[in-house]
């Protein structure tokens, strides 16, 4: 579970405008940071598959967000990629 100071500090990465918080770019923000934490859970804990089913389903949603983005505004695919260093 992300703190409200981890959420608002991944929204500032990529946020659009001051009162941004719903965009794909700010999503796949929140997105990565939920993911980055669960992973970190499941490597104490790997029996735990609610976890792991909820961190796959969060994979598939930034999966889906991004393909979006790209197909919309490649030049903002290309910033978020960037700055959040994700393989693609």
């Amino acid at each position: 579970m992300i703190t409200k100071d981890d959420k608002q500090a991944a929204i500032a990465l990529t946020q659009i405008g001051k009162n941004d918080v719903g965009s794909p770019q700010a999503q796949v923000s929140i997105l990565t940071t939920r993911i980055k934490e669960l992973t970190a859970h499941l490597k104490l804990n790997k029996h735990d598959n609610m976890a792991r089913r909820g961190l796959i389903q969060m994979v598939g949603k930034r999966k889906r967000l991004l393909k979006y983005l790209e197909n919309t505004n490649f030049d903002a695919y290309k910033k978020v990629v960037s700055t959040l260093k994700l393989r693609k």
